[in-house]
């Protein structure tokens, strides 16, 4: 005999409600689902249960149980039976020998690239209320990762370009390789594209940071379409500048504000470090760049009567620490130092932190390559990063030719709206 419909949602939601259970979640979620696959076989059959019509062209029968992993726990999935010569599968939920939510593919996927066991993920993913993981589940779900990451990282840049401003950054991260374990390093860069929104425009992992190593990911990202380039923020490594350089004809490179302090501060006296810092400071806190350089000459002139070689390294670095100030003041504060870049290093952080030592590269592609996807998805949903018009001012900054030491100016291209 078909068994009648036992599931009232409404009566269900009362009952929960009224019990506080500290399961609501779980059961309002099996009442839902169940619910709808009731509905959704009864519209395969062509009639509701339990009424005659002519329209019916299956038979209820029943129902067999599957387990469902949720976000907020397993639960029991009843999916109703059809009598012999029909058959009722709700792919729209289910896929064939994979019952994972589709939101949960990045929590397994975090397990499987850090290269830990099936019985140690299993105990990761348990937090969330799913019973078990198998490791085939783990592979597929990983393998549609992939996929996308894949497709992140090799996308074209000319459509969303020209990028004014980039910035390029490193990280480093641990992975086995050769029975043993080694530093490897993640090249990342950023930047803004042609409609004021900031991207992250490409990474990838190398041995160590060398000049080799960041002129290849510059080149693999002008091959990309990078383009309309003025202006690189970065750290002092020599070989991303010759790589810059080389790749990036036209740009100017500023000098991250942040990590010369650092520098600086090395070859300052510790007793001299709080004057000569706030001196520092109070160079980007002028309203305009004819101010900035002037307050900058002051530090040099204090600095040549006390400090001697403190004044020989802030000489040597004025013209890379003060290149922002070749473009509007509305956009100092976002091109003056990688400080942007280290808060997406940070969200990077906070995600490999829990894996500690990658099993392989791919690894490492795989995670940050997922954060980096998902960072610039949000980005480009949110509010522009620079607004329309300042980017068109910053894009009249003249460029200085090399060859005959004139500047030329570069007419802005066009904006999207």
């Amino acid at each position: 005999m078909t068994a009648p419909h036992i599931v009232d949602p409404a009566g269900q939601l009362g009952e929960a409600l009224a019990e506080a259970s500290p399961d609501l979640m779980r059961q309002l979620l099996q009442t839902m689902i169940n619910a709808l696959l009731s509905a959704d076989a009864d519209a395969v059959v062509g009639a509701e249960w339990g009424q005659p019509t002519p329209d019916r062209i299956a038979q209820r029968n029943g129902y067999r149980q599957r387990p469902l992993d949720t976000r907020v726990g397993t639960i029991d999935v009843a999916i109703p039976k059809l009598r012999s010569g029909s058959s009722y599968f709700p792919e729209w939920l289910l896929e064939r020998r994979k019952r994972a939510e589709s939101a949960l593919i990045t929590v397994v996927a975090d397990c499987y690239l850090a290269g830990v066991s099936t019985r140690r993920m299993d105990k990761l993913v348990k937090t969330l209320g799913i019973n078990n993981l198998s490791k085939s589940q783990v592979s597929r779900m990983a393998a549609e990762l992939d996929e996308h990451v894949d497709e992140f990282r090799h996308r074209p840049l000319d459509a969303a370009g020209p990028f004014t401003f980039v910035a390029a950054d490193a990280l480093t991260m641990k992975v086995r390789e050769g029975g043993r374990v080694i530093n490897a390093v993640v090249l990342v860069a950023t930047g803004v594209n042609g409609d004021g929104h900031r991207e992250v425009l490409g990474l990838r992992v190398a041995t160590s940071e060398t000049g080799a190593a960041w002129n290849e990911f510059f080149a693999d990202l002008v091959a990309r379409g990078l383009g309309g380039v003025k202006l690189v923020t970065s750290d002092a490594h020599q070989g991303l500048k010759e790589a810059i350089a080389a790749n990036l004809p036209g740009a100017g490179w500023q000098r991250c504000r942040t990590h010369y302090s650092a520098n600086l501060m090395s070859v300052c006296p510790k007793s001299m470090w709080p004057a000569v810092k706030a001196m520092l400071h109070s160079v980007y806190d002028q309203p305009d760049a004819n101010s900035v350089n002037a307050q900058f000459d002051r530090l040099i002139d204090y600095t040549a009567e006390h400090l001697p070689e403190v004044a020989d390294h802030l000489g040597g670095a004025r013209e890379d620490i003060l290149a922002f100030t070749a473009f509007d003041k509305d956009v100092w504060t976002q091109i003056w130092s990688n400080n942007p870049a280290e808060r997406l290093n940070r969200e990077i952080r906070r995600r490999t932190d829990a894996v500690g030592i990658f099993p392989n590269r791919a690894a490492i592609v795989r995670l940050v390559g997922a954060v980096l996807a998902e960072q610039t998805d949000e980005w480009a949903e949110g509010r522009r990063y620079l607004g329309l018009e300042v980017l068109a001012r910053c894009r009249l900054t003249t460029i200085p030719d090399t060859t005959t030491g004139k500047e030329i100016p570069e007419h802005p291209l066009a904006l999207s709206a």
